[in-house]
């Protein structure tokens, strides 16, 4: 094993969706993506597994996902875990010894490894784009966890990166290779609880502020200017070495909107066959948003409200962001309701999930297991079953949740309805909105000149 070492901004709209699309030439890349770009002998002609066809992958960021990652991809036939990455050697360096695989502080290391064929991005989310555009770049498979972005500015980059250089992209969405799961979807797409009238998803919570003061001095083991790349690093504390530490925060995270809705609302986009699409509108209710301020041991916390969320989705259907059910939704249809969760799915009457639909007129893509999927896209060389897009477009809505409190936040109201139009991604009419889909990074750690 190897071991290396305030003030409101100025309202400003930002890059629209119709000039990504130029800047990428979207249509062709969808039509014909790029080149495939395979080291020789991993692949045999055709897409057929040939006689050198492991799959060597590396897992960057250890923390509870990444690190159990590691273990549960291993193990899966014609898969070798090659390295690990985390600016937090002392977390890394244990696991790294279990598996016997290098270690190193500084991820791009693994990307200029040739013998590397995937990487998982498990790191916080405010890592999630650049890593990605830039293993895309490397010639890298990408299964990225969720959340998906830190911005839908970040997202539309990387849906460009895996498009241009003809990467496989799986999103962490595994809910959608889970069988009961697949077979609410097959029951709601095919009119099984009629048409859809409304939508009840978990009241997920948006980020607050860290008002803690910085102290103590940054471990040998923890490279704290990495750890924040894009981010301006705020005075160290060492909370940001533990287990989520960095989670809420709004300089790094979308809190559990964007955490725990990466899978609630990706089991919603599923269901309503939006998956090309999204909502339309969205707006808050109840008082103004005020972020809750952490001030640790000396102050407790303060603050913290967290307006009620809607939007609206083609077809007049409403959903409303009600606190349950936990980490999926409650669709309500003329003629039965069915309530997603994780890990438990039922219908109201019982009897709706009881059968599979025979023959059902709308057919939907079903994985037995996500992370195998992913391993089959990548020697087949067609799309798994949460593609690049679908997580993007799911980072949309958590974005969308979030961003309406924002906007309630700053104008001190609530009730407005922002348009959203979901080809374009770009708000019609709210100029907050539009600030709000990207943020500044720092020049050193932003992306490249040219995906």
């Amino acid at each position: 094993m190897t071991n290396v070492r305030g003030q409101k901004p100025e309202v400003k709209s930002t890059t629209t969706r119709r000039a990504f699309l130029g800047r990428c030439g979207w249509a062709a890349l969808t039509a014909a993506a790029a080149p495939m770009v395979l080291r020789s002998g991993v692949l045999a002609a055709n897409g057929k597994p040939g006689a050198n066809d492991r799959i060597v992958i590396a897992v960057i960021g250890t923390g509870f996902l990444g690190g159990s990652i590691a273990g549960r991809m291993r193990d899966h036939e014609g898969v070798t875990l090659g390295a690990l990455a985390d600016v937090n050697l002392e977390k890394a360096e244990p696991i790294a010894e279990e598996h016997e695989v290098d270690v190193y502080q500084d991820y791009r290391r693994i990307l200029d490894r040739d013998d590397i064929d995937a990487v998982v991005v498990a790191t916080p989310e405010h890592w999630r784009a650049v890593i990605t555009v830039q293993a895309a770049q490397a010639g890298k498979d990408i299964y990225g966890e969720k959340p998906f972005a830190l911005t839908i500015g970040e997202g539309q980059r990387m849906v460009e990166a895996v498009r241009k250089h003809g990467r496989v992209f799986q999103y962490g969405a595994q809910d959608r290779s889970r069988p009961d799961n697949h077979k609410a979807c097959v029951l709601i797409r095919n009119g099984g609880i009629g048409k859809i009238k409304r939508v009840i998803a978990d009241a997920y919570g948006s980020p607050y502020l860290n008002g803690l003061p910085g102290h103590g001095e940054v471990p040998d083991t923890f490279d704290w200017d990495l750890f924040c790349g894009p981010v301006h690093p705020p005075p160290y504390n060492p909370k940001f070495k533990e287990q989520w530490g960095w989670s809420g925060y709004r300089e790094f995270n979308g809190a559990a909107m964007t955490e725990s809705g990466g899978h609630g609302f990706d089991q919603i986009q599923w269901v309503l066959g939006m998956d090309d699409g999204g909502p339309i509108e969205v707006w808050t209710e109840g008082e103004p948003f005020v972020p809750a301020i952490d001030r640790g041991e000396a102050g407790g916390w303060t603050g913290g409200v967290q307006p009620k969320v809607f939007m609206r989705y083609p077809g007049d259907i409403i959903m409303e962001l009600d606190g349950a059910p936990q980490w999926g939704g409650r669709i309500i249809g003329e003629e039965g309701e069915v309530i997603i969760e994780r890990y438990n799915v039922r219908s109201d009457p019982p009897e709706l999930l009881e059968e599979p639909l025979e023959d059902p007129e709308i057919e939907v893509e079903h994985s037995e297991h996500h992370h195998r999927n992913w391993f089959d896209s990548i020697r087949t060389r067609e799309d798994p079953i949460s593609p690049v897009e679908v997580g993007h477009r799911t980072g949309i809505v958590s974005h969308l949740g979030n961003i309406a409190r924002w906007v309630s936040e700053v104008t001190g109201e609530t009730g407005e309805v922002l348009k959203w139009d979901p080809e374009k991604e770009e708000f019609t009419n709210s100029q907050w909105g539009n600030h709000f889909l990207d943020r500044p990074r720092r020049k050193e750690y932003d992306f490249p000149e040219r995906i």
